[in-house]
């Protein structure tokens, strides 16, 4: 349930649950369930219950085993934040986090309201970020959540940018990812919207990293806007604690 992740802003991904069920309009082509349905036909025991909620319990503790630093997106094939996972589970993946601080950890959730009643619940070290997707106008309340939520670096994930979002609060926001859908029947995104963002990143001071334009076949979109690779992170000291230098 780790890999080596051919997502371009992270390193490895770390699944200790998995399956998932659609909540907005940014899940209609969800890649994990399209990716659970095809690893269970291949014999994957971890997907027995194809997109079901599954707690994989003896997997909280994995990257303890991990000694080389890495960029770890959290449960990129379900919502660590889901209604079926319990405090308690959520509980253990967090003191992972903390007994590993060589790593840095990426959570991303699309149920920000459990994401902000569960928060005082956790300890928050330097090494989690945690982000909320937001494909368009219609759920950006998920914003106003992230930001009474307790950690260090927090950050936006608008993927799949399927509307405008031209007014963003961005005020304690750490980091913005953009990216267009793919695979089949993904819906185009405007460059307009993209620019937008990027020009809102630009008068916020906040790193702005370009994901893919998307597509059927986003190998063939590719990742650059206006000429040029947007690959902007937030920067941390060797203690995973937060630098203010942004540069574009």
């Amino acid at each position: 349930m780790s890999s080596n992740s051919k997502i371009e802003w992270t390193e490895a991904t770390w699944n200790p649950v998995t399956g998932c069920n659609k909540v907005s309009q940014g899940c209609k082509f969800c890649y994990a369930e399209r990716l659970a349905y095809r690893l269970k036909r291949m014999g994957n025991i971890r997907y027995r219950n194809e997109f079901e909620v599954t707690l994989h319990n003896d997997l909280t503790e994995l990257p303890i085993k991990w000694k080389k630093p890495r960029i770890i997106f959290v449960n990129s094939m379900s919502d660590l934040f889901h209604e079926k996972v319990p405090l308690e589970f959520i509980q253990k993946v967090f003191k992972t986090m903390e007994k590993t601080p060589q790593h840095i950890y990426q959570i991303l959730t699309k149920r920000s309201s459990r994401l902000k009643e569960l928060s005082p619940e956790l300890k928050w070290p330097h090494n989690v970020w945690m982000g909320v997707s937001v494909e368009d106008m219609r759920v950006v309340n998920r914003i106003s959540d992230l930001l009474e939520v307790n950690a260090f670096v927090k950050f936006l994930s608008l993927e799949p940018l399927i509307g405008p979002l031209d007014s963003l609060q961005l005020n304690g926001i750490n980091w913005v990812i953009v990216g267009g859908e793919s695979g089949p029947g993904s819906r185009p995104m405007k460059k307009s919207w993209v620019e937008s963002i990027l020009s809102q990143c630009k008068d916020a001071e906040v790193p702005f990293f370009f994901k893919q334009w998307g597509g059927v076949r986003k190998d063939l979109t590719g990742r650059k806007l206006n000429g040029r690779t947007y690959d902007e992170m937030p920067s941390t000291n060797n203690d995973n604690q937060l630098l203010l230098a942004s540069s574009y």
